[in-house]
């Protein structure tokens, strides 16, 4: 039956309406409306993933003004760990009580934070305004993964992926370029002015033409599993960022640290198998796919959260580049990254098949973050851009992929906090990331600045030392020299730290399992074929 449909027959009766069949009457409607929708999800997707990479650009000016280069790493990890403690309350709330009205609310916060990061006057209030974004962010992200794995089968959702591939590159090539120009010429607080017109489009579109069915569910937030995760999350992320720098390794703070985010996870495991309506549902994880890819998912977050903090720096410092010309620099990482998620995301519809892209794309984020980390004072731009291009194929390979593997391995009811959990897990990488790969930058350059500059070296490196790119110039050459060569150093800590972290997840996407897709092509019968379809959750407009 399904093989009748696939070439124009109408659906049965019983079965929902599928946009793509008939040729008039209701089904032309609907696909328009559809199609609006995504543009509109992709608009608030935009703006979401502009934000990120804006920032990268504009970090060695913020901290030349703001000062703190010893809190560089925590402009990022406070956004993204504000978004890893949102994710699973946004998701669960879609869940219970409809995607609409609780996708805008957090367009609505992500705006209000990115007005306060604007007019922050100290690295502390930037951080904090910072964090605002990110429970902001979270919504944004969860809300147009689950909304789309709403609206479109895992089968067909690869031709999507193309368009989420775009939006990102659109973000991450766009993002640089628009956060260096601002910075060079109108200034940093720009960066984060530039949301505002952005999310009052995204708030308009997806106020006219997103319609969802209305759901009341009578279940409550389990408050007290969200307030424990966070807890052991922001537990354990503090350890990474003061361990060995704020604090000794065998302190009291860091030992009391571990202890309470030990003690908080375990109690919201507890939590979570006795109340009805869990945050973060634990059955979840029964499923091996699942399990695999949240897990490939964090370590692809940890690595490339690590990569894009960093390279700015290092082009900015050791290359010479100004922040625009760093945002461009960036274009071969991300124009692979769009090539290959095009070609994976065509071939998963055409095919059905997709084991091939987390294997082929664990080897290239490997081999791309080695190659970066031979990086030093020497290696010349087009060099640096080919080790970013096998980084971007990576990528590319990983991104979305992972995403469709998750929500293929869980139940429609489940969609919400499926999605949630699986970017909870990639942000949470990311949060980890920084913080541990921070950790080793600035220790790394810090000792090397001692080590070529002696005492004058390692005091211009300690507390709120000013080196944005323009006062490098301004520094004595032994100093200037020294500096270079430490970010060179710690830069090729991070990267080869990031090769190793990389190699559990090419080891992770050999056991994934390849189960067909929903929306496949050829169910079993009429009721398997009804039941791979999703409720249709786009009215026409």
């Amino acid at each position: 039956m399904a093989g009748r449909q696939s070439q124009g027959e109408a659906p049965p009766a019983s079965q929902p309406a599928r946009p793509a069949q008939g040729a008039g009457g209701k089904a032309e409607p609907k696909q328009r409306s559809t199609s609006v929708v995504i543009l509109a999800l992709m608009i608030a997707m935009l703006l979401a993933m502009l934000d990120n990479m804006i920032v990268g650009t504009a970090m060695p000016t913020i901290v030349g003004e703001l000062g703190g280069l010893d809190h560089l790493s925590w402009v990022v990890t406070a956004y993204a760990l504000a978004t890893a403690a949102s994710t699973p309350i946004w998701g669960k709330l879609g869940d219970m009580y409809g995607r609409k009205g609780v996708f805008l609310t957090s367009i609505a916060i992500f705006l209000g934070g990115s007005a306060l990061s604007g007019m922050a006057q100290s690295m502390g209030e930037l951080i904090g305004f910072r964090a605002v974004q990110g429970l902001g962010a979270g919504g944004l992200m969860v809300g147009v993964m689950a909304i789309i794995g709403d609206l479109v089968p895992p089968r067909e959702r690869g031709r999507y992926q193309g368009i989420m591939a775009g939006v990102m590159a659109v973000a991450m090539i766009g993002g640089p370029l628009v956060g260096g120009t601002l910075t060079d010429h109108l200034g940093w607080r720009w960066i984060f002015y530039i949301n505002l017109p952005l999310g009052a489009v995204a708030l308009f579109a997806i106020s006219a033409v997103l319609h969802l069915p209305k759901k009341r569910s009578e279940g409550r937030i389990d408050y007290t599993g969200a307030a424990l995760l966070t807890v052991g999350i922001t537990a354990l992320v503090l350890i990474t960022t003061w361990g060995g720098n704020e604090y000794a390794w065998g302190s009291a703070q860091i030992l009391g640290l571990g202890a309470l985010g030990v003690l908080s996870l375990v109690a919201f495991v507890y939590v979570e198998q006795r109340v009805a309506e869990p945050v973060l549902p634990l059955h979840i994880f029964r499923n091996r796919n699942f399990t695999l890819v949240t897990a490939i998912g964090f370590l692809t977050g940890f690595v490339m959260f690590g990569s894009t903090t960093f390279l700015p720096l290092y082009q900015q410092t050791v290359q010479g580049a100004s922040a625009t010309n760093s945002g461009l620099l960036l274009l071969p990482m991300l124009l692979g990254m769009l090539v290959v998620s095009l070609v994976a995301g065509r071939v998963t519809t055409q095919t059905g098949k997709y084991k091939i892209f987390p294997i082929v794309g664990g080897f290239l984020i490997m081999a791309g973050m080695f190659l970066l980390s031979l990086m030093d004072t020497e290696t010349t731009r087009f060099t640096s851009g080919v080790y970013m291009a096998v980084l971007g194929m990576g990528m590319g390979c990983l991104m979305q992929t992972t995403m469709l593997v998750a929500q293929n391995s869980v139940e429609m009811k489940d969609m919400g906090v499926g999605s949630s959990s699986a970017t909870l897990f990639r942000t949470l990488g990311g949060s980890f990331g920084v913080a541990i790969l921070g950790a080793l930058f600035t220790s790394q350059v810090q000792d090397t600045m001692a080590e070529r500059a002696g005492d004058q070296g390692a005091a211009v490196t300690s507390g709120s030392a000013q080196l944005d790119p323009a006062s490098l110039p301004k520094l004595p050459a032994a100093i200037r020299d020294a500096y270079t060569h430490a970010v060179a150093d710690g830069s090729h800590q991070v990267f080869l730290w990031g090769a190793l972290i990389s190699i559990a997840a090419f080891v992770a996407a050999w056991f994934v399992k390849e189960v067909p897709l929903r929306g496949a092509a050829k169910p079993a019968d009429g009721d398997e074929a009804q039941a791979d379809q999703p409720a249709p959750v786009a009215e026409p407009v």
